[in-house]
């Protein structure tokens, strides 16, 4: 990699896949992709490889979040080296054979750009999450999406975080983004959820298409919500859920909660408020599919990150 006059040069980008399908019950994207599968020709760009994918095929066919375990968790290293064996959990064989197919995660071959379709039941609209803040092209792709789009809203989730580690499926790729669009329940379609997936993925290739034909993109300044910590719901010493999300806090997703802020409400009616020493701005308010995993809600901070300016390096 090359910088020419504050400008990076980056490899084209040649191998695209869309993955829909990561967890079975989110409907847009499983619905977007077997569509593309079936008819490809409004995801087609030029000089571009484009695979459309249903990751956990199991999963959608019963409807179903996973089979056995998390697929959006499975893409640890040790879940890809181990050895291959019919009694893994599902999604660690599926993840295998997706490194396989997409990766190997981390090498040279590995796809380029992986976009990975979600939805969530929360009220948190069209959401692009990025892994990394040092990653511009990436940066560079959502500043465009989010111009494309205005003056409808898009917002930049940055799951960066030392202790917060998320091993998701689109992490084989090279460039990896992920897509949160809802309020939508599980196994439900939404025709403005669905047309609002559909658009984010149409400008994400027209800006990869721009980029290839040799567009120039200018040092640009984005702002995202960095996770900080997750957030449980109040349990008594059995483990049981005590309060409920505050009605005030829910389907308030990327608005401030400030300190004593109301946060929960205790089943007769007592009021928990936030504590922290610092505003915060929540997501994932009351995720249905996180009540397994212990979560009411993410709490993340903004900031803004500045991007290089790219262009793509001649062959």
């Amino acid at each position: 990699m090359t910088t020419c006059h504050g400008v990076v040069n980056l490899p084209e980008v040649r191998k695209v896949a869309i993955f829909g399908g990561t967890h079975g019950n989110e409907m847009s994207g499983v619905t977007l992709v077997n569509l593309w599968i079936n008819n490809g020709a409004e995801i087609q760009r030029s000089g571009l490889t484009i695979k459309p994918f249903i990751t956990n095929p199991q999963a959608v066919e019963k409807c179903t979040r996973y089979i056995d375990t998390d697929l959006n968790r499975a893409f640890t290293q040790d879940n890809l080296s181990v050895p291959r064996s019919e009694e893994l959990p599902y999604e660690v064989r599926r993840a295998q054979e997706i490194n396989q197919m997409f990766g190997p995660k981390g090498s040279p071959e590995a796809y380029d750009v992986i976009f990975d379709l979600h939805n969530t039941t929360s009220n948190m609209g069209c959401t692009l999450i990025l892994e990394s803040s040092k990653d511009h092209f990436n940066l560079q792709m959502v500043n465009y999406i989010k111009r494309a789009v205005a003056p409808a809203s898009c917002t930049v989730l940055l799951t960066e975080h030392p202790l917060l580690q998320y091993s998701t499926t689109r992490s084989v790729g090279k460039h990896p983004i992920g897509l949160e669009v809802g309020p939508q329940p599980q196994g439900v379609l939404r025709s403005n959820i669905f047309e609002s997936m559909r658009a984010i993925v149409k400008h994400a290739l027209d800006f990869i298409e721009l980029f290839n034909g040799g567009m120039e993109f200018q040092p640009c300044t984005v702002d995202v919500y960095r996770v900080s910590e997750k957030m449980d719901y109040p349990r008594d010493t059995n483990g049981n859920i005590t309060a409920m999300v505050h009605p005030n806090l829910q389907d308030c997703d990327w608005e401030p909660l400030n300190r004593g802020d109301p946060m929960f409400q205790t089943f007769d009616g007592r009021t928990i408020e936030y504590e922290g020493g610092h505003t915060v701005y929540p997501a994932f308010i009351n995720e249905a599919a996180y009540y397994e995993k212990h979560q009411a809600f993410t709490l993340t901070r903004r900031e803004s990150l500045t991007a290089n300016g790219i262009k793509a390096s001649e062959m």
